[in-house]
């Protein structure tokens, strides 16, 4: 029986993985990758000699009706990104869309994604907060930071390296330089690392130490007057 199932895959280190993802992953017919060198490591490392397919945010649009022609033939496809869970941020909700409108069977397994250890890690409120996933590059990002600066709760939003003294200069502009956040980088991976404090001290610590990796920027919620 086809069916669409969306597998989450390792932030960084490889074991963080479940037993019915890599059951899930070795008994479909088509695993649909984002990166096939990246995803080659973790199939290798388990494996899975499942055929793949190129599904990226480049081709996604190409490759929907082929992909659900494929699912109402039968055929069992599994859908994973680079990192994380799909459609968090990656490729995964135009397929998941179709799919429904298709009234194909989709399955979403629980499992890894870099928001939620680098909130518990930040030791900010983490009862309600609000996950932006990336800021717009240019059109809409002023709007959307000064939408961020009057927001009650923490704010989650993932960041390049290339881009991260920029985005605390942006910050310190609309929130203010006190303003609390804490930082992760490289989440279970050999160079985790997490910097807490003030936006002027984040930007102070990392215009001294060169970003390196993916970012996880968790931005403390205006306080009420």
């Amino acid at each position: 029986m086809s069916k669409l199932y969306l597998v989450p895959t390792p932030i960084g280190n490889l074991k963080d993985i479940t037993y019915r993802a890599i059951e899930v992953l070795r008994e479909v017919d088509l695993i649909l990758v984002e990166d096939t060198r990246t995803s080659g490591k973790l199939l290798k490392h388990y494996d899975i000699k499942v055929p793949v397919k190129s599904h990226h945010m480049h081709n996604e649009h190409a490759t929907l009706s082929s992909i659900i022609r494929q699912l109402n033939q039968g055929i069992r496809i599994a859908l994973i990104s680079d990192a994380g869970t799909p459609s968090i941020s990656d490729p995964g909700f135009l397929l998941v869309r179709e799919a429904i409108a298709a009234g194909i069977a989709i399955e979403c397994l629980p499992g890894a994604t870099a928001l939620i250890p680098a909130l518990v890690l930040s030791g900010l409120p983490n009862g309600r907060f609000l996950f932006e996933g990336f800021l717009p590059p240019k059109k809409g990002r002023k709007t959307r930071l000064d939408e961020i600066s009057r927001e009650l709760r923490t704010v989650i939003f993932y960041e390049s390296p290339h881009k991260l003294t920029k985005t605390l200069d942006q910050l310190i502009e609309v929130c203010g330089k006190d303003r609390q956040i804490s930082i992760s980088r490289e989440l279970t991976k050999l160079h985790e690392e997490t910097f807490r404090g003030t936006l002027d001290q984040a930007k102070i610590h990392f215009e001294q130490k060169t970003p390196k990796g993916e970012f996880v920027l968790c931005l403390a919620g205006q306080k009420n007057s």
